[in-house]
């Protein structure tokens, strides 16, 4: 392996994944994505590529309970009340990167709800902005952040409960409803 190779899963959890998607009828072509650390960046660096972007959140409650969030690139969460759109007990904050790794087998950088295939036990609620359901295509990284992968919103929910979980749609533009 080269300097500039990604770290990321191995040969064999690729595999399984297109052979997942496979089973479940998802042919998506694979795209070439440079590396980058923004979505800033990111939008700079992918040039014309179709569908929509998104950016993927590993996010714990006071009592540890996981949820990935899926959401449009351009979202801004407000992590004082976003718990209360996913019913997470308090407020929400960052995982810590171990558990991405251990949990969903994705590094930092490079996460994506297709890594819910490696979450066996169920732990990693999936929590799916609703606006991403009208593109045509929603974009993610393939396990590596240096590849892109485009799936229509029916597959992205395939999968999902492919993997044994019900996703949490939310719209994130409706107005907070008092508790």
């Amino acid at each position: 392996m080269s300097d500039s190779a990604p770290a990321g899963p191995d040969v064999e959890a690729r595999e399984r994944l297109f052979s997942h998607l496979a089973d479940l009828g998802i042919t998506a072509a694979v795209v070439p994505y440079p590396a980058h650390e923004t979505v800033e960046e990111g939008k700079r660096l992918r040039g014309q590529m179709a569908g929509s972007f998104t950016k993927n959140l590993l996010l714990k409650d006071k009592k540890g309970r996981l949820f990935l969030f899926s959401i449009h690139e351009d979202v801004a969460l407000d992590l004082k009340t976003l718990h209360q759109r996913v019913g997470a007990n308090g407020r929400l904050g960052f995982a810590p990167a171990g558990r991405m790794v251990e949990l969903l087998g994705v590094q930092p950088g490079a996460l994506t709800p297709l890594g819910l295939m490696n979450d066996g036990n169920g732990l990693v609620t999936a929590v799916v902005d609703a606006a991403l359901m009208g593109a045509d295509q929603v974009n993610f990284h393939p396990l590596v952040n240096t590849e892109s992968i485009g799936l229509k919103p029916q597959e992205l929910l395939a999968f999902i409960r492919s993997c044994g979980r019900e996703p949490v749609l939310v719209d994130f533009d409706a107005p907070m409803t008092s508790p």
